[in-house]
């Protein structure tokens, strides 16, 4: 389990109404148990759209909640997810592909992955217990796609904007910066005004006038 507070969050490896576990939480005192998820049933070769047997600890970035599954997934051979923490938006961000040999399958990604994530930057970390091209298991890497910076004039001002999230990522970390000038050294600075939440897009309206701005986001 991890603690995010006075939160706990937890995996159940089986059970739930599919007997393929859940996802849960509870105070630190043992009040207020939820079931966050439950996976749904497994198919031929154990497989199904969301993953099955979530054996390990989950991940918590922001909002967010990461962990792998040990079968389920489109081949039956696991799946990482993520899952907002009040239990909305889950989704099946990777499943591992089915390879040849069995139980123990050569394939390009592993297999069966057994132990949680680690998120550095926008990359999560993880192994899989088997498969690989030895069926000895492998060390993997996922990576999210930066948000888009888009930028529109509006008159005097000049309108940027960027989404919150995008489905299983927090975009929270992320800072506008900007610079008057791209030459070497470049000096970046966190934009003022602080952005604003309109429609699900982080805003910030900057004025026209004065030096010319070049603008990024940095994590």
């Amino acid at each position: 389990m991890i603690v995010s507070g006075n939160t706990l969050y937890g995996t159940a490896g089986c059970g739930g109404s599919s007997g393929n576990g859940t996802l849960f939480k509870l105070n630190t005192d043992g009040t207020d148990f939820t079931v966050l998820h439950t996976f749904t049933n497994t198919g031929p070769g154990g497989s199904n759209s969301e993953g099955a047997n979530p054996t390990a600890a989950l991940f918590l970035s922001g909002n967010t909640l990461y962990g792998t599954t040990f079968f389920g997934g489109t081949s039956g051979n696991g799946a990482v997810f993520a899952v907002n923490n009040d239990g909305t938006g889950f989704i099946n961000l990777y499943s591992f592909t089915l390879g040849t040999g069995g139980e123990e399958p050569v394939n390009s990604d592993g297999a069966n992955p057994y132990a949680g994530l680690i998120l550095s930057g926008n990359t999560l970390y993880g192994t899989a217990q088997v498969g690989g091209s030895s069926r000895s298991g492998t060390i993997f890497s996922l990576s999210f796609p930066p948000p888009q910076l888009t930028i529109i004039p509006s008159g005097a001002n000049v309108i940027l904007t960027w989404p919150t999230n995008a489905p299983g990522f927090d975009y929270s970390g992320f800072t506008l910066q900007s610079t008057t000038n791209l030459v070497s050294p470049v000096v970046w600075s966190t934009n003022s005004p602080a952005p604003v939440v309109v429609n699900g897009q982080n805003t910030v309206t900057n004025p026209i006038s004065g030096p010319q701005q070049f603008y990024r986001l940095s994590q």
